[in-house]
């Protein structure tokens, strides 16, 4: 497994479902060396099973304080030079600002907003050393909203995009690659996890984990700063940005009713 050289090593966050598991494999479709990471050590040695190229299983909490560091430090120990880190493990909380947990929204920032920045902010010097790879964060088409119901979920992804897009802008110059995939309503578990199942915005348009994957690396390897997958969601964004911001409120407050 201490394969340094020119090998494309990826680091997956939140590799154990969903679009996590898609985006691995799509790299690992381009012979991509990769190390998964979640909380759920038996899936990501399953999916490890599945794949054609060396793999690195790192189980880690992202959310805990030392959840970040922990890992990369598990990567360097084995020798492994990263070129692209993915930054996907998250999740959301439906229902009001002052009922939701204030635990459990502490733990949603943590993973949200916490992990990718200082990962980033870890990865990134290496990656403008060399003057390759890059950085790919899921991110969400409820960055471009504010979000009634979803208050801090919806500011998490808004803060992931205005992030991605900044170091894009910084890291282009080096070489680097900085891309936010903006997906809206798909098919993983988030939805069960957020408890948005009945919620508008998840009765319809719903596209598929795998093709959210394939339309991020797409993009990530194109160069491209902001990937918004399906036609929908690309006629939602601009919606958003002509639309008033009282609005949008309004708007996003009824889709999370």
């Amino acid at each position: 497994m201490d394969q340094e050289g020119d090998a494309r090593w990826t680091l997956v966050t939140g590799a154990s479902s969903g679009i996590g598991v898609e985006i691995a494999k799509e790299f690992a479709g381009r012979g991509c060396p990769l190390v998964l990471s979640a909380r759920r050590a038996d899936r990501l040695e399953a999916l490890a099973a599945e794949l054609p190229v060396p793999t690195l299983v790192v189980p880690a909490d992202l959310a805990a304080p030392d959840g970040p560091e922990g890992l990369l430090a598990a990567v360097a120990a084995r020798g492994i030079v990263l070129h692209t880190l993915v930054n996907n493990a998250g999740f959301g909380l439906r229902g009001r600002f002052a009922d939701l947990p204030a635990r459990d929204q502490a733990e949603m920032v943590a993973l949200n907003v916490a992990a990718p920045t200082i990962l980033s902010r870890r990865v990134l010097p290496g990656l403008i050393a060399r003057r390759s790879g890059g950085i790919l964060n899921v991110a969400s088409v409820v960055g471009y909203l504010p979000g009634p119901n979803m208050a801090a979920y919806y500011a998490s992804k808004a803060f992931l995009l205005s992030l991605s897009e900044a170091l894009y802008e910084e890291a282009r110059p080096h070489g680097v690659t900085v891309t936010a995939i903006c997906p809206g309503a798909t098919a993983t578990e988030f939805s069960a996890r957020a408890d948005v199942g009945g919620a508008k915005r998840f009765t319809g348009n719903v596209m598929s984990a795998e093709a959210v994957a394939t339309a991020a690396v797409a993009g990530y390897l194109a160069g491209r700063a902001v990937v918004i997958p399906g036609a929908a969601n690309r006629a939602a964004v601009i919606g958003a940005r002509l639309m008033p911001r009282w609005l949008s409120r309004k708007v996003a407050a009824r889709l999370q009713g």
